[in-house]
């Protein structure tokens, strides 16, 4: 995958895309949004906030589970909201409106008959697929609606839309950092787990045992050991990602601290993980 410079300013088209899908799916869509634009709604009172994003990510299992109806619903939609499907990937429409800029969405499903990685064709569909990537799934099995605005045409538009909660998107992510290992899964853990609305990294580590305690096993326990291993110290992978965007963003920032933030944060939300298993 392509990792474009993200900005806040490339948020915002971001979201407005979305929203303008979801006016033309005329309905609380099926999918959960999962991805950069989720960061800002679940850390919604921190003081940094997040460096925003390029393109919009759902997972869309549940779309699935409604059959051939919700796809074909979902393409027309997506055509009437400015989208075209990419020539090369079914899981991925452009959206290239605006003068030098593109918003992606990207269709994530997790079926657990259908190989990791590999392609699920929507039924009733011409264009339209999700990639299969273990550990989104989390998404679609805890979520809340929240409303999303934008202004749209110069009018102001509100709409609803299922988001991946705290637990959900925390184990999402780390799933996502295990299986590509860029900067900014490393930097999303982290800030999601430093700056959330619910408390910081050890009360993410309870609202994800509390929901998910069950199911950290296998894949989800390898995805976290790799997390801890990523934020072992203020050199390590994950650590240096944080502090390198943050303080990128805001120079008046210690790099260092930033980086030993990012390690405790992360010690903290292991630690309660294990201490409660």
């Amino acid at each position: 995958m392509s990792d474009p410079e993200r900005s806040r300013a490339a948020r915002d088209l971001a979201e407005r895309a979305l929203v303008r899908l979801v006016q033309q799916y005329g309905d609380v869509p099926e999918f959960v949004l999962l991805g950069g634009l989720v960061p800002d709604l679940l850390c919604s009172n921190a003081a940094l906030r997040h460096i925003g994003t390029t393109d919009v990510d759902v997972q869309v299992d549940l779309e699935i589970q409604g059959g051939s109806v919700n796809g074909a619903r979902l393409e027309r939609a997506l055509g009437r909201a400015g989208f075209r499907p990419d020539s090369e990937r079914v899981w991925r429409w452009k959206d290239e409106s605006a003068p030098g800029m593109v918003v992606k969405i990207e269709f994530l499903a997790d079926q657990d008959d259908v190989p990791n990685q590999s392609v699920v064709s929507f039924d009733q569909c011409e264009s339209l697929g999700a990639v299969n990537l273990r550990g989104s799934g989390f998404a679609s099995r805890d979520y809340e609606l929240r409303p999303i605005t934008a202004e749209v045409d110069g009018v102001t538009v509100s709409v609803q839309l299922r988001v991946a909660t705290l637990p959900a998107y925390s184990l999402a992510k780390v799933h996502a950092a295990h299986g590509r290992g860029l900067t900014k899964d490393w930097y999303d853990v982290a800030y999601v787990l430093l700056h959330n609305d619910g408390g910081g990294p050890g009360a993410a580590a309870d609202r994800v045992i509390d929901r998910f305690g069950a199911m950290i096993v296998g894949s989800t326990e390898t995805a976290l050991a790799e997390l801890s291993a990523n934020f072992t110290d203020a050199d390590s992978q994950g650590s240096i990602a944080y502090a390198t965007t943050m303080s990128g963003m805001h120079a008046d920032l210690d790099f260092n601290v930033l980086a030993n933030d990012a390690v405790a944060a992360v010690a903290v939300f292991i630690g309660g993980l294990s201490s409660r298993r």
